[in-house]
């Protein structure tokens, strides 16, 4: 395809979803192999053009979607009628808890990179991700969105979570009731993970990145990105929803005449 060539939309959708949610893909002349066993057809001429557009990165090999990409796919989504929005979703209800309160929510699987995980069994038939952990880790997406927390190019979050940078007086008092509350959950959220693992929940949850993508910049061996996230989601659940302690003293009651034992 030269410059300008037209290009099977349809295609180049599947083609950035199949990226973003696998985190990055073995390419061959024909096909796209995720870790994980998924494959995605593909022509030579259709990935050389979302290269060109900047929507998908090469590394020898290997294809990456590129920080375009995601914002190319809401473009599209919004531009779309409803039904064919709703084909190219996977709408399904989640259970969050907020404010003490559980409440069902719907959340689309194909825009986070958790879906790839909540698809892993272990030996034993379970799932590799509980659904606790997956509506902990949507919870924690939204109220980095709700919060403003989204970066402008490669800003780091930290800084903006304070609500007001050096040089913007004001920046405080322009946030919203609702997006002071967001930030203070995200907060609250991330110190509950631990410093050890909140980085890996921040990279996958808010800012969308893929397993393998985390795994490179950060260094860590391959498929252990999944394992960190995990440990990361169960404790962001266990923060949501904290289990009933144990030891709530008990109460029997006698008939009447009935005189309880007394030690000594």
């Amino acid at each position: 395809m030269g410059e300008g060539a037209v290009v099977d939309d349809a295609a180049l959708a599947r083609l950035l979803r199949f990226l973003l949610v696998a985190g990055g893909a073995k390419v061959t002349e024909d096909e796209a192999l995720a870790a994980d066993g998924r494959r995605q057809r593909l022509a030579p001429a259709l990935l050389a053009e979302a290269v060109r557009r900047g929507l998908v990165r090469r590394e020898g090999d290997r294809a990456f979607a590129a920080g375009e990409a995601r914002a190319h796919l809401r473009r599209r989504l919004c531009t779309a009628g409803t039904p064919f929005a709703e084909q190219h979703r996977d709408m399904t209800e989640v259970t969050v808890v907020r404010d003490g309160m559980r409440e069902r929510a719907r959340a689309n699987r194909l825009e986070s990179p958790l879906a790839s995980l909540t698809r892993l069994k272990e030996k034993t038939g379970e799932a590799f991700l509980p659904e606790t952990a997956f509506a902990a880790g949507e919870r924690l997406h939204a109220d980095f969105t709700r919060g403003g927390l989204q970066p402008r190019l490669t800003m780091a979050w930290e800084p903006r979570i304070a609500g007001r940078q050096k040089g913007e007086a004001g920046a405080a008092r322009e946030l919203t009731d609702t997006a002071l509350a967001a930030r203070l959950r995200v907060a609250r959220a991330i110190a509950a993970i631990g410093p050890e693992l909140s980085g890996v929940a921040l990279d996958v949850c808010c800012f969308m990145k893929g397993l393998e993508t985390v795994e490179r910049e950060r260094q860590w061996p391959a498929r252990s990105a999944k394992l960190m996230l995990r440990a990361a989601l169960m404790a962001l659940a266990r923060h949501y929803a904290p289990p009933v302690p144990a030891g709530r003293r008990s109460h029997a009651w006698g008939a009447q005449g009935y005189r309880p034992e007394l030690p000594g």
